[in-house]
């Protein structure tokens, strides 16, 4: 089996990289259990370390270069796992850069896709950003798309694609609309969603960190971990657990930013609790705004994918994966 990664170099592409090496093996769309033999990292920067498995290569080059799509999608490959994306904030500030990496290169890399003899897996990280406005609380699965934000517009435009190529038998699409994730490490980025992590990653360094939103917003979140087994969940599930739709509301938690901070206080300690600072921003605030933040997913679920206990076991799960040491 051979596995391409957009975003490989990113966080959640380099982590789901290294969970199917240790798994060894994964389900095509023929239904047949294959060994993978080659994973793909492609992105526009090298992985800052690389696994020493012969089975990973990186492959470095703009997504939206049809050149570098046709090198990284052989003519054997397997299953692609698309998690490559300019970010919620960075794709409203600038919609040119927003279409061409969202949208332009997600039909690019299908059309790719269906040119191969075999039609491939496409598994792709959609957001719940697809869904705005007046919406019922909690938000079922068969909500309307009302994107209120050019990047879950450009979400919501990839997975009719996704879905009008399954249905037309070029690709074995499934796009998962992820919660917001946290914690991620490393530096912030411009994701409307940045704070979410760091009002926990930069105090449990001894950082201070501007908590951007007010503190009765709430949101749907979900760790890593978990999101890394619930994309390997949806890959693995079977066609016929899917009716009108190849989309998915993924499981999370919801949340308030006050308790977000309660529960770091619980794991940490008031000192770095303290540390985080209340600097309303009212164009961060405007894109959280437009994001439902309750969910009742049920097809998730079916097929197996879960959501984090509470904030705190996130916190903790940071902790021990990441080993930062309060001060």
């Amino acid at each position: 089996m051979r596995i391409v990664i957009t975003g490989g170099a990113g966080f959640l592409g380099f982590r789901l990289a290294r969970k199917l090496l240790e798994r060894g093996s994964l389900t095509d769309a023929r239904g047949d259990q294959c060994e993978i033999d080659k994973i793909v990292l492609l992105d526009v920067v090298a992985p800052n370390v690389m696994i020493d498995d012969s089975r990973m290569t990186s492959i470095v080059g703009d997504l939206a270069n049809r050149d570098v799509i046709e090198r990284a999608i052989a003519s054997d490959t397997d299953t692609v796992f698309h998690l490559a994306a300019v970010v919620s904030g960075q794709a409203e500030a600038d919609f040119d850069m927003g279409m061409r990496v969202n949208l332009d290169a997600t039909r690019a890399l299908l059309e790719r896709c269906r040119r191969l003899a075999s039609p491939p897996k496409f598994v792709f990280a959609s957001s719940l950003a697809v869904f705005g406005g007046p919406l019922p609380d909690p938000v079922p699965d068969d909500a309307p798309l009302t994107p209120q934000a050019s990047y879950g517009t450009q979400k919501a435009i990839s997975e009719l694609l996704i879905y009008d190529m399954t249905r037309k038998g070029y690709v074995d699409g499934r796009s998962l609309r992820l919660p917001t994730i946290t914690v991620r490490p490393g530096k912030p980025n411009k994701a409307a969603s940045s704070f979410a992590s760091g009002i926990i990653r930069e105090p449990l360094s001894g950082v201070d960190a501007i908590c951007p939103v007010a503190p009765t917003t709430r949101m749907w979140v979900q760790s890593p971990r978990a999101v890394i087994e619930n994309f390997i969940i949806g890959h693995e599930a079977s066609a016929a657990a899917f009716a009108y739709t190849r989309s998915i509301n993924v499981p999370g938690i919801c949340v308030g930013v006050r308790d977000m901070v309660d529960a770091l206080r619980s794991v940490a300690g008031d000192a770095v609790a303290n540390r985080v600072k209340w600097e309303f921003d009212p164009a961060i605030d405007r894109i959280v705004a437009t994001w439902a933040f309750n969910f009742a997913p049920k097809l998730g679920p079916s097929l197996g994918m879960k959501s984090d206990f509470d904030f705190a076991s996130i916190i903790r799960a940071y902790i021990a994966d990441e080993g930062p040491q309060s001060r």
